[in-house]
Parts: C-alpha cells; sequence; structure tokens
C-alpha cells in the first residue's frame, strides 16, 4: 500500500481498507476516543439500507458487530433492521429517552472521488447522514465514520444501486476488526 494511503487533517483520519499500517492508525484514533468516554453508553449507529448495495455498508456492519457480541458496544442498525432516512430521527429520539447521556458513533456509506473509493474516514463531529443523494436529515453522533463506496457525481442513486457488493463487504470486515481489536485492546488495558 501506497505511504500517502493515510490522510490526516484536522479532526480527521482516514485510510484505505487494505492499508493495515492506517487501519492500525485508525484503531488507535477509536480507542482514544472511547477512552475519553469511558463511563458513557457506547452505541455505534450504523445508518443505510439493504435495498442497496451502496448504502449496505452500515447494516452490513452493524450484523456483524452484533454477532460479535462485543460487551459494551450497543449496536443499533443491521440487515434485519436497518436505521435510514424515515426511521433516522424517530431512532435518536428512542436513543436519547433510553439511554443517558451515550456517546453515539455514526457510520454510514458515502460517495467520493475515484481515487478515494475504499478509504474509510473517522473523523470527530457529527455525520451528516444522506448528503450526496441532497436528503436533509438529521445530524447524528459525537464522532463518525464514513466509508467511501464508489464514485460521486452524477444520478447518485444509481451509483449507489451499482456499487459492487464486494467492495462493501471488505470495508465492513475491516471496520469490524478495527472495533473488534479497539475492545480487545481496552479490554485488556483494564485487567
Amino acid at each position: 500500500m501506497n505511504p500517502l494511503s493515510l490522510i490526516q487533517e484536522k479532526q480527521q483520519l482516514r485510510a484505505h481498507y487494505n492499508d493495515r499500517h492506517g487501519m492500525s492508525l485508525l484503531q488507535a484514533r477509536l480507542g482514544k476516543y472511547l477512552q475519553h468516554a469511558q463511563g458513557r453508553e457506547i452505541i455505534l449507529l450504523c445508518i443505510g439500507t439493504d435495498r442497496s448495495t451502496g448504502d449496505s455498508l452500515g447494516p452490513l456492519t452493524g450484523t456483524k458487530l452484533k454477532q460479535k457480541c462485543i460487551p459494551g458496544l450497543t449496536v443499533i442498525g443491521t440487515l434485519e433492521n436497518p436505521i435510514h432516512a424515515e426511521n433516522l430521527a424517530s431512532t435518536q429520539e428512542e436513543i436519547l429517552k433510553n439511554y443517558s447521556n451515550p456517546f453515539i458513533i455514526a457510520l454510514d456509506a458515502c460517495l467520493g472521488y475515484l481515487d478515494s473509493v475504499g478509504y474509510i474516514t473517522l473523523a470527530e463531529g457529527p455525520l451528516k447522514p444522506g448528503t450526496a443523494v441532497k436528503k436533509n436529515l438529521p445530524e447524528v453522533g459525537e464522532i463518525h465514520l464514513t466509508g467511501i463506496v464508489n464514485i460521486n457525481g452524477f444520478m447518485q442513486y444509481m451509483v449507489l444501486q451499482n456499487t459492487r457488493l464486494n467492495i462493501v463487504w471488505q470495508m465492513s470486515d475491516a471496520i469490524c476488526n478495527m472495533f473488534y481489536r479497539t475492545y480487545l485492546s481496552l479490554a485488556n488495558q483494564i485487567v
């Protein structure tokens, strides 16, 4: 992998899902965020739909992580129960009603430049879902992850529909491994 495959900006870090070094840096940054959130309920809100290959990164990742049963991580948004444009606002209300001061990490697929496809970004601040398809949805999360699954441009809905499942699957695996290793590392520090 090209050493320039890791890009770090102000409060944002991104790496290609195939870049082991870059993904380990994302994992370390995620660990720091989780350490600062200690004592709060950690919620990973996986946004997207199973009706569009390109937009399935969130629910696919949510399904895989839920199957791992990671203690201390609440996963909301799976293939069975996706969080999408129609239920995002009500889901946020439910989270705030049922959890006291939760630390929400939002995850969603996005579109970008051709040379950015396959990159995963971890950034501070809320996620603005639906931007690529011109939807006005509520912002969510204290930090967020995005995965660039295809190119942005004309007819974004068609681009999302025609995104290869393989890249979404591989990115989902990388994100799952990052969360699993981060929680394993944090658990070992506590012991």
